[in-house]
């Protein structure tokens, strides 16, 4: 079984943030090259003032970050994963993949996706399976390609069980960040009037428009934007959903309460458990309090209202 080696180059400065990101696609560990501290810690750990020339060649204001994901957890998805997150925290990022043709990771891995019930309505299908539904599900057809979301992930099944309950016939629903538009397109077959997602990153706008498409959806009933939430989004909407990272849900929920309708819910998820008081921290000073609490794998999904 052939794994995909990824390396992401970023700036020095953002390597423990960028670590963070990195460890939320493979738990089990992951390889920094960080130069930028060479000298200090030579002599501060290993007594030492003789460096190795190569050492010393080393680039000092980059940093490396090595990891390595099997085929069945989807090298796909897990470097669209790290794109958005790290393009949505503002950190310079070039990633690459290595050991295996591009062709190869980005098409082997659906051999592992298959048909997935979640939540009570809706059933999950790669665009490329068909699948047995006994319990008459809404089924949501998907091909991710290089964006993130299969619905696999824990946040975004959290959201999907979550828009079960507030998502009813006819309302507005906002995705912010939309990726793959997967919550985008469960919202229209969850009986959304009108389901808009916007996107700062160009080819999830173009997959969540093929997504929508392999489901029948178009605008206006489902429209994809590509741009900045506070000056491309106008109107109110009653459900609003992020799931995002936690730094860009800090940095997008100012924006939230223009957008969000009287008595309107706002889902945000894709918050991993030690960035929790950060993210409540930030909530309520845009006047928003919890009134639900959802988590699995050390994820949490959050429902809020203004206060």
């Amino acid at each position: 079984m052939d794994w995909t080696e990824v390396c992401i180059r970023i700036p020095a400065a953002a390597v423990d943030e960028a670590a963070a990101i990195a460890n939320m696609v493979v738990p089990y560990g992951i390889y920094i090259e960080d130069y930028s501290d060479l000298e200090q810690g030579a002599r501060e750990i290993a007594r030492i003032d003789l460096i190795d020339e190569d050492l010393l060649a080393k680039e000092r204001d980059t940093a490396l970050i090595h990891l390595y994901i099997s085929p069945e957890e989807n090298p796909a998805e897990a470097i669209a994963f790290l794109r958005e997150r790290y393009t949505a925290v503002g950190i310079d990022h070039a990633v690459d993949a290595n050991n295996v043709r591009e062709e190869d990771w980005a098409n082997n891995w659906k051999k592992y996706f298959k048909p997935l019930p979640v939540g009570e309505k809706i059933l999950i299908c790669p665009s490329w399976e068909t699948a047995e539904n006994p319990d008459n599900r809404a089924v949501l057809s998907i091909d991710p390609g290089m964006a993130f979301g299969t619905g696999g992930h824990d946040t975004t099944r959290l959201v999907l069980e979550t828009l079960e309950k507030y998502v009813t016939d006819g309302v507005d629903f906002l995705d912010v960040g939309c990726g793959s538009g997967i919550l985008s397109i469960a919202a229209c077959l969850l009986g959304a009037g009108r389901a808009l997602g916007i996107d700062i990153d160009a080819l999830a706008v173009k997959t969540a428009i093929e997504n929508g498409e392999l489901n029948g959806l178009t605008a206006p009933k489902y429209e994809i934007r590509l741009g900045d939430l506070a000056r491309d989004v106008d109107g109110t909407f009653p459900v609003i959903a992020a799931n995002i990272v936690a730094d860009a849900i800090i940095m997008l929920s100012p924006a939230i309460p223009a957008l969000l309708a009287e008595d309107g819910v706002y889902i945000v998820s894709g918050i991993i458990d030690t960035r929790e008081q950060d993210v409540l921290a930030a909530l309520d000073n845009c006047g928003f309090a919890v009134v639900e609490r959802h988590e699995h794998g050390g994820w949490l999904c959050m429902v809020c209202k203004k206060a």
